[in-house]
């Protein structure tokens, strides 16, 4: 990977007023992107490996994607507009005609969705990344005070 894109990972999804907070970072940095309850919801049932009784639309996808021969290779969060981020999903194709890559805009919580479910890679514009807030505090804050809620 080049210099213009930063790894990171979904680093937790917690319940937010307006629907859920995926906190979205690395060691460096962590930031954050609202996506509505449901969509939190099924991010989480990925990143967790919850059985579904029904395939969901992103399971379904994924079978399309299984069935075609096609890998998600990585997603890219590409920027932020008008407080709307934007991201793309890298998808490799290798059949008997060859090597196919191809690069579909996607809404981020699909695409993390899809990230989640398939294992795959997560990048960040670095260029957005710099600019993000950083919210590793607030995460730790959140991630400690349940921690003691437990005990």
């Amino acid at each position: 990977m080049s210099n213009d894109v930063v790894a990171v990972e979904i680093r937790g999804v917690l319940p937010a007023n307006s629907g859920s907070a995926l906190f979205i970072g690395n060691e460096d940095k962590v930031f954050v992107i609202q996506v509505d309850h449901n969509m939190g919801s099924v991010i989480g049932m990925f990143l967790d490996s919850t059985h579904k009784e029904r395939p969901l639309t992103h399971d379904l996808f994924g079978h399309v994607f299984n069935g075609f021969g096609i890998r998600l290779l990585r997603v890219v969060i590409t920027e932020l507009k008008n407080s709307t981020y934007y991201a793309r999903l890298i998808l490799e194709q290798d059949n008997e005609l060859g090597r196919k890559i191809v690069e579909v805009d996607a809404r981020p919580s699909d695409s993390l969705a899809m990230a989640a479910q398939h294992k795959s890679p997560i990048y960040v514009a670095t260029n957005l990344f710099k600019d993000v807030e950083d919210m590793s505090e607030v995460l730790s804050r959140i991630q400690d005070s349940s921690d003691h809620d437990v005990a």
